[in-house]
């Protein structure tokens, strides 16, 4: 497992839950106002954590947080993932993780063997547009098959998309809407021009307040929840 990071306690990672979070370094896309540079470009990656030394620590926290977030970076790309989460399981937490759903596969394979409690899929634009937004080509059967896992799965789940003015209009948004139409919950989440994969997206500006009220509005004829995070 390529670990990239580890931060021993979140209030916010997990809702309801206190949480540690386990940043794998990798991923298989490059979305320019990726928030989290350092773990998907490898001239940024800093040296790996051992997993023996993730799993010390929260043998140590047994009792004190009650579940790990999976995050990256793309989780689903490691190939030794199931055995990692597994090994967590055993400890007693509960898993959260943090996807892209390019790897339908992984997911079926992690929902089938019961190794989830939650889980977050971000998804990127509409079908159409998604090569364009994520700068690699993409297999759109395999981000549709995920949803539809997601959508027939038996835990907590929600689906959620980073808002950035100049690559998604409206109308994007609201197509989105209609790919996940019927879930639970739905995020749009607010760029924070903090760090960025590429640095001219640190100019980017959010959509207006009440144009993200508008639009949540109409994606709740979609969706049971939506919230602006």
């Amino acid at each position: 497992m390529k670990i990239g990071g580890l931060q021993r306690v979140s209030l916010i990672d997990y809702p309801g839950f206190i949480c540690a979070v386990v940043f794998l370094q990798g991923c298989n896309f490059r979305c320019s106002y990726c928030h989290n540079p350092e773990l998907v470009e490898p001239r940024l990656f800093q040296p790996c954590i051992k997993e023996k030394h993730v799993f010390e620590f929260l043998s140590t926290r047994k009792g004190k947080l009650d579940a790990v977030t999976i995050t990256g970076g793309e989780p689903t790309i490691q190939k030794k993932l199931c055995d990692f989460i597994k090994q967590i399981k055993k400890m007693g937490y509960a898993i959260k993780l943090d996807t892209n759903g390019s790897q339908s596969h992984v997911i079926k394979t992690l929902l089938a063997e019961e190794l989830l409690d939650f889980i977050s899929m971000d998804i990127k634009a509409p079908l159409e547009r998604y090569k364009e937004i994520v700068k690699v080509p993409v297999d759109s059967e395999s981000i549709m098959e995920s949803i539809r896992l997601i959508l027939k799965s038996k835990i907590t789940y929600e689906f959620r998309t980073t808002i950035v003015q100049s690559q998604l209009d409206e109308d994007d948004i609201l197509r989105i809407g209609k790919l996940i139409a019927g879930a639970g919950h739905y995020v749009l989440q607010k760029f924070v021009p903090i760090k960025a994969l590429e640095k001219e997206f640190l100019k980017e500006k959010n959509y207006p307040d009440d144009k993200l009220q508008r639009i949540k509005k109409s994606l709740e004829n979609e969706i049971r929840s939506v919230t602006i995070r």
